[in-house]
């Protein structure tokens, strides 16, 4: 793809990751095209059913590399590439290390993220007066609710791998050597259900989020019933003996 960003299949995963290690994984303009680059070779990509975005051991993304501002420019798809745009798939963020700044927006705007013990998190452009200009106003507040995240954007503190799980903003957290295994582990759980009713009950939850309730069950019933006969499949496979007794929930 480029010497900033490596992508490959991992099974039904496609993993995306940032290898700028002399800048804890900054995001400048040529980093920002190669990661539209990658999105888009993951949309069509119709093998790729999850993608999973990480970094390094030291730093999963440190935001905007700031000595290289002039580079990055107000593009319709976010300033780091793609915090502007909705992935049509799942997407996880495979967090070790610093996760900051822009490097936090890029995390949020994954449904998902699972987090190694030492990560680290925080608004730290708030010492420099740079706006949070990558989705992350938006995408916290969703998170870990306007409360926690005001907290995080107005003080710019770091929060701890602990921390960020009693916040809701990790969503698990593991071992440092164990977070892209965990990652793609769970892409691969999601790429092993039906594909149709787990991406319509996904988009009815994203699309529903801040709506009267009214309008948000209209979503999710146009959606829904768009693909009911892939459940009507299942329910009869249930119907038949398939999966009783809760097999092949996970976690049982």
């Amino acid at each position: 793809m480029s010497d900033r960003i490596r992508c490959e299949r991992r099974g039904t995963a496609f993993l995306v990751q940032i290898t700028r290690p002399e800048r804890r994984n900054a995001v400048d303009g040529p980093t920002a095209e190669a990661l539209l680059a990658a999105f888009r070779q993951f949309v069509a990509d119709p093998g790729a059913r999850t993608l999973v975005l990480t970094g390094d051991k030291a730093a999963f993304c440190a935001g905007a590399d700031l000595k290289a501002i002039d580079t990055l420019r107000d593009r319709p798809e976010g300033p780091l590439g793609i915090t502007r745009l909705h992935s049509p798939k799942p997407t996880i963020a495979a967090v070790n290390g610093y996760c900051v700044a822009g490097g936090l927006e890029l995390a949020l705007w994954c449904d998902l993220r699972v987090v190694g013990e030492n990560a680290t998190f925080g608004c730290f452009e708030r010492r420099w007066g740079v706006p949070l200009v990558d989705g992350g106003t938006q995408r916290l507040p969703r998170v870990v609710g306007l409360g926690r995240a005001l907290e995080m954007i107005l003080l710019g503190r770091a929060v701890t791998a602990a921390e960020a799980l009693r916040f809701g903003l990790a969503n698990v957290v593991v071992p440092d050597d164990q977070v892209i295994a965990k990652a793609l582990e769970w892409a691969e759980l999601i790429a092993s259900f039906p594909q149709e009713t787990m991406l319509a009950d996904r988009e009815a939850a994203i699309q529903g989020f801040g709506l009267p309730l009214e309008h948000g069950l209209a979503v999710e019933r146009r959606l829904g019933w768009e693909i009911v006969a892939v459940g009507r499949a299942g329910a009869a496979r249930f119907a038949g003996g398939e999966g009783r007794g809760g097999r092949g929930v996970p976690g049982r």
